[in-house]
């Protein structure tokens, strides 16, 4: 992600040096919400000052060398609430556990990940013939995971102390859905899970909807040529796992695209990108967008 930005600036001040070539204007914009998807970046900046809208978007968030993302899966995070009477841990006749109760409901959850949804258009195809390189860039996996609804218990609370039934038990899912994926339909399959759990109540909690852009925009192409003019392999579209700030310029029909390092290590200790990988993305901006604003 620092990369990124860095590589943004980088750009946007390389080519301010040279704007009186320029048949467009190039606007940088860098917030520090993205992560936590919230209101006061890219969000205020889309809603509140339409000059960063452009004719095209490009990105530097991590997407690996290898590929450029025209497309990202939608986060839909749902928090459950499991409540029973609770009681002294020796009389597990008196009261329900609501820990075990929602042990069983993270395990009915993972049958939302078998909900079969056809990708539309020409998506899945675009998929499939990246499916090598998307594993490649996203690593083993990922492109299976790409193409089905993927969940994650990123948090789960209950209980005082270890001789106590507990009362209430709280979790909170990360649900991931394709492209082509409708929340409307997911929640229906939520509903039918927690119909079977009475102690159960759910709420939504953060919402994004998938989105997709023209894999053959010209882009892509500019960002493949000078990606392999700088001795790089031709990188394919494909579409993230992860969620950018991005999608909000796909939400209003502007293709926006993520070229930037490896995600190897992202979100872990020492997190880093080997110079060389860094020094390529700032390359690959700079000659693109030069090229997207100096096209007749």
């Amino acid at each position: 992600m620092k990369c990124g930005t860095t590589a943004s600036i980088f750009t946007f001040a390389y080519l301010y040096r040279i704007r009186d070539q320029l048949n467009g204007k190039l606007t940088l914009t860098a917030v520090s919400d993205e992560e936590t998807f919230g209101p006061w970046g890219a969000r205020y900046l889309m809603e509140h000052h339409p000059e960063v809208h452009g004719d095209c978007c490009l990105n530097g968030e991590p997407s690996s060398p290898l590929s450029i993302r025209c497309g990202e899966k939608g986060p839909l995070w749902l928090k459950f609430t499991v409540r029973t009477a609770g009681a002294h841990g020796a009389y597990t006749h008196v009261s329900e556990s609501a820990s075990k109760i929602g042990a069983k409901l993270v395990l009915d959850l993972e049958r939302l990940s078998s909900l079969d949804i056809p990708p539309p258009g020409n998506v899945g195809e675009v998929l499939a013939k990246a499916r090598e390189t998307i594993d490649r860039a996203q690593g083993s996996g990922a492109s299976e995971a790409l193409q089905r609804i993927t969940v994650n218990i990123g948090v789960l609370q209950a209980g005082l102390k270890v001789n106590m039934i507990p009362s209430e038990c709280v979790i909170e899912a990360d649900l991931r859905l394709p492209v082509g994926v409708e929340k409307a339909k997911v929640l229906a399959a939520v509903d039918d899970i927690v119909s079977a759990y009475p102690q159960v109540t759910y709420e939504e909690i953060n919402y994004s909807a998938p989105s997709w852009c023209d894999p053959q925009h010209e882009m892509v192409g500019l960002l493949q040529a000078n990606a392999e003019a700088l001795g790089r392999t031709e990188p394919q579209a494909i579409c993230s796992l992860g969620g950018t700030d991005t999608r909000l310029w796909r939400y209003i029909g502007v293709p926006a695209y993520v070229y930037g390092p490896f995600p190897a290590g992202m979100g872990a200790g020492d997190e880093h990108v080997p110079i060389e990988d860094f020094l390529h993305i700032v390359r690959t901006h700079v000659l693109s967008a030069y090229d997207y604003l100096t096209s007749p």
